[in-house]
């Protein structure tokens, strides 16, 4: 299923990655390919944020913070999410090397942000080395909410995480809809 971008694009409806093991070799793939790559991945499937706002993240928003905080850009709305244990330690290691001025995704080739065209790029590589069709860089924000909600079956907090109108956008957003189609069809026969 395809469906046009606002810029005359059209773009490939993405699944989350549900297989535990694919989202375990997407890490090491990326790894191997550069810190950064994998940085990128690791912060999108824990935090389900909009790869647009992953993008223009700078050092200083993150270093030594409890909390990510922003106005997302895509709906302008007041975003406070918190940063576990796991993340900030990840987040310590990764920028190490990097000024607070920088931006966390910088392209290899300058002080720039990468674009969503690079980051696309990065998983869509790295997914086909893992078997994986349906990738996009949203997938990282629908990764987060699929495996949030199988863990806690709260849809009420990931529609609110997520900024999403109703449940039921957030359900079908994950997939989780999708899911239960399938299963109820598999296991209908006349």
């Amino acid at each position: 299923m395809t469906k046009q971008q606002g810029d005359g694009i059209y773009l490939k409806t993405v699944q989350p990655i549900r297989d535990l093991n694919k989202i375990a070799a997407m890490k090491g793939i990326l790894k191997n390919q550069h810190y950064r790559n994998y940085f990128l991945f690791l912060l999108g499937i824990n935090t389900g944020l909009r790869i647009s706002d992953l993008l223009g993240l700078k050092v200083s928003d993150v270093k030594g913070k409890s909390h990510l905080i922003l106005n997302e850009k895509k709906t302008g709305k007041y975003k406070r999410f918190k940063l576990n244990e796991n993340l900030q330690t990840h987040i310590s290691q990764y920028i190490r090397q990097l000024h607070d001025d920088d931006f966390l995704f910088k392209s290899l080739r300058g002080s720039k942000a990468i674009k969503r065209v690079q980051a696309w790029k990065i998983l869509n590589k790295a997914a086909r080395e893992v078997n994986i069709t349906e990738i996009g860089t949203h997938t990282l924000r629908k990764t987060f909410g699929y495996h949030f909600y199988q863990k806690y079956k709260d849809i009420a907090i990931l529609q609110e995480i997520f900024n999403h109108s109703s449940p039921s956008v957030t359900m079908r957003y994950i997939g989780i809809n999708q899911d239960i189609i399938d299963e109820a069809v598999d296991k209908f026969s006349l």
